[in-house]
């Protein structure tokens, strides 16, 4: 048939039609259930396998290394400003997390009688750390072990995956989303809980200030037409910032328009009956200003002037380790708002007592001269940009190759993190590094979701098409107990890690659950603990746990397959 002999002679084709249609398909979604774009990718691949399409290796491994880099760049910063600092309970937590994962699904394909290959499937699908699949594959080829033998395991890798990867997703989603709430209290009782932390940390003891709420309110400018009594006898620009500050509001004079003309601030203007004002700050504190004010006015000439909106990375020692509440404070923050605040991937809430951590991104919004001079007190300006360093994205991940390439043998046993360990580690680093001297390697942030989500996506893609042909009979030999098995290994250390969060190291509920979500590296849980709790505060306990986890579960694919 002519399409199967053109992707047999052109593989390239058979990829990009595995990827496009597991995207499509990991899209969709029915009654909030969907299977997540790798299982697609990944049962996409498998069908096209059945083609009996032949892929050079080197092909699958780029792609993966690519992906692995990424994903170290990514947590970098986190991970090691982790090892030092307040976060050190939750880097103890995510390590014990971790151990008791590998333990858990070590003694389940144990338990089962399953050989290194299920087990590793086992591991990287209940886990639904998909990573462990190329590392655990590189050091299979490294073990002493007969051709045959490695590519028995290398085939039930895929079928033993997939199998348990649904479960592991939904199932972990579920089990912190829904059950999770009610083993440490009751659901009503961790929301109120929640929502206690939340108000707790939203006060302000510095700046009186309880703007400091859910970070995806903007920031508004809007303009008023002074008719007040209050302006009898005309004000100046501090009397009126004093006077809203006595409300409990952070709010800005940005410019005056008098009988002269428009006015900045900058010149001191004097406020009287009849002129006019641009106010900023958190929109759902701007709009309550006409009662003491005067009506608001839609002039597109006043409110016509420059405002900035700039993503700041943190750098500076000074900074490093102050509360939301304490940056506010500080002078050079007179006229700027913090929109919102970045921790690797994830948004953390804006609240008075959040602390601000080295790498973080916060996005701050002023008039361009008050952004300016707070951006050089907080760091380095991270302005969006669309040009990936690829000399430092080449570099980073042939250094970290080569040095995972290094072998050594401890009774015999060749033992190494293998190139693709390598790329994690060296990502790691480099992504550090990237935190502390922000000048150079920058990877803006749709690159590395490209690096991210194809990389690891062609690799999956790849998988699925070379186990295709073997992929029923895999499924017949392991038997639909691995269903069973997966759900131990996913479920398990879970309940372990609730427990661990709540009585070993007496983390808030909310908190606890986040841990959990980012020790297990599951993004869907963490949104699904949110929306039951209808609350951000569980990212806080996700980020530190997040960048260990990714690291040592990953590093856990060399493991599981040394001591099986």
């Amino acid at each position: 048939m002519w399409i199967i002999d053109t992707f047999r002679e052109y593989p390239s084709l058979a990829i990009f039609l595995t990827i496009g249609v597991g995207f499509l398909i990991g899209q969709l979604k029915y009654k909030g259930f969907s299977l997540g774009i790798v299982t697609s990718v990944l049962l996409v691949g498998i069908v096209v396998g059945q083609m009996d399409i032949s892929i050079p290796g080197p092909v699958k491994s780029v792609f993966f290394l690519m992906f692995l880099f990424a994903i170290g760049y990514s947590v970098g910063p986190q991970f090691f400003r982790s090892l030092k600092g307040d976060g050190v309970k939750q880097v103890y937590f995510a390590v014990l997390m971790c151990v008791t994962v590998l333990v858990v699904t070590w003694g389940t394909a144990k338990l089962f009688g399953y050989n290194t290959g299920e087990a590793l499937g086992l591991f990287s699908g209940a886990q639904t750390i998909s990573a462990v699949i190329g590392v655990g594959e590189d050091t299979i080829g490294t073990l002493g072990v007969s051709e045959e033998t490695k590519k028995q395991w290398l085939d039930m890798i895929p079928v033993c995956y997939a199998v348990t990867y649904i479960f592991g997703t939904i199932g972990s989603a579920y089990l912190l989303g829904n059950i999770g709430p009610r083993l440490l209290g009751g659901l009503d009782k961790v929301k109120a809980q929640t929502a206690e932390l939340e108000k707790t940390m939203s006060q302000s003891s510095i700046t009186n200030d309880p703007a400091f709420i859910d970070a995806s309110r903007p920031v508004a400018f809007r303009a008023y037409k002074v008719t007040s009594d209050f302006f009898d006898t005309p004000k100046s620009v501090d009397d009126i910032e004093a006077h809203f500050k006595e409300l409990g509001r952070r709010i800005f004079v940005e410019r005056v328009r008098t009988s002269e003309g428009i006015a900045e601030v900058s010149t001191k203007p004097m406020v009287a009956k009849g002129d006019e004002i641009v106010l900023s700050g958190r929109r759902e504190f701007i709009i309550e200003d006409e009662s003491w004010i005067g009506p608001e006015v839609s002039d597109l000439e006043f409110l016509s002037f420059a405002a900035e909106d700039i993503p700041v990375m943190i750098t500076k020692k000074t900074v490093d380790g102050l509360t939301v509440d304490q940056l506010r404070s500080k002078p050079f923050m007179y006229g700027v708002t913090i929109k919102k605040i970045t921790r690797g991937t994830v948004s953390i809430p804006v609240l008075a007592q959040t602390q601000l951590l080295g790498g973080d991104i916060i996005e701050i919004v002023g008039l361009p001269q008050e952004v300016t001079a707070a951006a050089e007190k907080l760091g380095y300006i991270d302005r969006p940009t669309n040009k990936t360093d690829f000399v430092f994205v080449g570099f980073g991940i042939l250094i970290g190759g080569l040095i995972g390439a290094l072998t050594i043998h401890l009774g015999g046993v060749p033992i190494s993190l293998s190139t693709s360990g390598g790329a994690l580690i060296a990502g790691l680093i480099f992504g550090w590094l990237r935190s502390k001297h922000p000048t150079f390697g920058r990877i803006p942030d749709a690159s590395l979701w490209v690096l991210n989500n194809l990389g690891l996506n062609m690799f999956i893609a790849v998988i699925g098409i070379t186990a295709g042909p073997s992929f029923i009979s895999g499924l017949k030999d392991v038997g639909f107990m691995l269903l069973f098995a997966g759900i131990i290994a996913t479920t398990l250390p879970l309940l372990i890690g609730i427990f661990m969060g709540a009585k070993i190291f007496h983390f808030h509920p909310a908190i606890t659950l986040g841990c959990c979500a980012g020790a297990r590296t599951t993004t869907a849980a963490l949104g699904a603990i949110q929306d039951s709790l209808n609350s951000t505060i569980p990212a806080m306990g996700y980020t530190i746990t997040y960048a260990i986890g990714n690291t040592l579960l990953i590093i856990w694919g060399v493991v599981l397959v040394l001591i099986m």
